[in-house]
């Protein structure tokens, strides 16, 4: 197990998903996913990975299924937490869930809670009400999907209780400049490291997408930017970095106080 000031790799997986085939999508990025084998530590995928981001129930997954079945194969097989989000069906309810399966096959899940309403998922999926936070070699990563992202409350790091922020996202490229805007203020306003992972291309509605997935230190400065890139990169981020930085500017000690009403966080 890595010390606790060990760097932690991260790879950024930015590809063009194809519209409601998990076959094909889990397919593709199976051998794609080869070169990481053991040279990651965690792999980061786009929200709705494999379907895109579609408001109806098809290729979604229920149970123990399929893309569940891959992301455990993948992650063992990788050696890596391997992280996305995918359509779930549970009791007759339709989730965006962020699932992050580790090597060894535990699994932990965070449901979207902000639902975009202007592209109707509110009419479709439930939204999540549980933050979740993710222990994993000495770090705590917190996942967050797409909208969530403009929700500064939701996302705030009370008490440190995160290292790095995860936003997975099939985010439009119309709005790319409020998605670059606000990766970069959530890492400055909570001391953290911030990863988003958008998809490119035109998806089954005729939207496009641009990518600009990054990785962005606890200063708001990029240590990865994929652009418009079909690509995987891979960055190793310093705790020693950030743990000294957090010393140096306590910013969180002035933080306001406050209580989400009637639901749990960290």
């Amino acid at each position: 197990m890595p010390g606790p000031n060990n760097p932690l790799r991260v790879s950024l997986v930015q590809f063009e998903i194809a519209w409601e085939d998990p076959l094909a999508n889990c397919s593709f990025l199976e051998e794609r996913l080869q070169q990481l084998v053991n040279q990651t530590d965690v792999v980061v995928l786009p929200e709705m990975f494999s379907t895109g981001f579609s408001m109806n129930d098809q290729g979604a997954e229920i149970g123990h299924g399929p893309v569940t079945k891959w992301l455990k194969l993948m992650a063992n097989r990788l050696n890596a937490l391997v992280i996305g989000s995918v359509k779930y069906k549970e009791n007759n309810q339709l989730f965006n869930r962020c699932m992050a399966i580790t090597p060894n096959g535990e699994s932990f899940i965070y449901d979207k809670k902000h639902l975009f309403r202007m592209g109707g998922e509110d009419q479709i999926y439930s939204a999540g009400k549980d933050s979740c936070i993710i222990s994993y070699q000495n770090w705590n990563i917190a996942p967050f999907i797409c909208y969530d992202l403009r929700f500064p409350v939701w996302s705030r790091n009370i008490n440190l209780a995160y290292d790095l922020a995860i936003y997975v996202a099939n985010w439009p490229a119309v709005r790319s400049h409020a998605w670059n805007t606000l990766l970069r203020a959530r890492a400055i306003e909570n001391l953290s490291y911030v990863v988003g992972v958008n998809r490119i291309g035109q998806d089954g509605n005729e939207i496009q997408y641009q990518g600009d997935s990054a990785l962005i230190s606890y200063l708001g400065t990029d240590l990865l930017n994929l652009s418009k890139e079909d690509t995987i990169q891979t960055y190793a981020i310093s705790k020693t970095d950030l743990m000294e930085f957090r010393a140096k500017f306590p910013a969180n000690l002035d933080a306001d106080h406050f209580e989400l009403i009637n639901k749990s966080y960290f």
